[in-house]
């Protein structure tokens, strides 16, 4: 092999430095600087993504917070409607019974008044059959016929006697 022979070799290593130096200074004058702007502006770009990754995760945590705050002020919310309503139905149904006992107070009235009515009513009717009672005993006690006067005078000698066994 003609190239590993010595005078051959030495000629050879050193026109591949050559060769590598022209190579490497070609790259540094043209290529390098493209690469490198390429490499910044892609290092930028990630950059300028973590930074709006970060921006972005913060604002989603401030907006999550917001919701919370939100939620839990619905929440309050409707705890207090809630209670709102338990109170007022208590109080519909605190007054419903108010009601019905003013209602029924009165019904028990009038029927008090009504049971009074009657009873004066039947008291008087006794009172009215027991003087016509008392005149026919008394015409058959005394077998004659009374005068107005002495008509009025048993009658109400009975019925004296009559309500004071009632009072006992």
């Amino acid at each position: 092999m003609p190239q590993f022979e010595s005078h051959f070799f030495s000629s050879l290593i050193f026109w591949e430095v050559v060769s590598f130096a022209i190579l490497f200074f070609v790259l540094y004058k043209f290529a390098f600087p493209g690469i490198l702007s390429m490499l910044e502006e892609r290092e930028k770009k990630i950059k300028d993504s973590l930074d709006q990754a970060e921006h972005h995760r913060s604002e989603a945590e401030r907006k999550f917070k917001e919701y919370e705050v939100k939620l839990n002020s619905a929440a309050k919310e409707a705890e207090g409607i809630l209670t709102a309503a338990k109170e007022r139905a208590q109080r519909l149904m605190e007054e419903n019974e108010q009601r019905m006992t003013v209602e029924a107070e009165r019904i028990k009235g009038d029927a008090t008044r009504e049971i009074d009515r009657e009873r004066r009513k039947a008291i008087q009717d006794i009172r009215a059959q027991t003087t016509d009672l008392a005149l026919l005993v008394a015409e058959k006690v005394v077998q004659r016929s009374l005068n107005e006067a002495d008509n009025r005078k048993f009658t109400d000698d009975a019925l004296e006697a009559l309500s004071k066994s009632y009072q006992r």
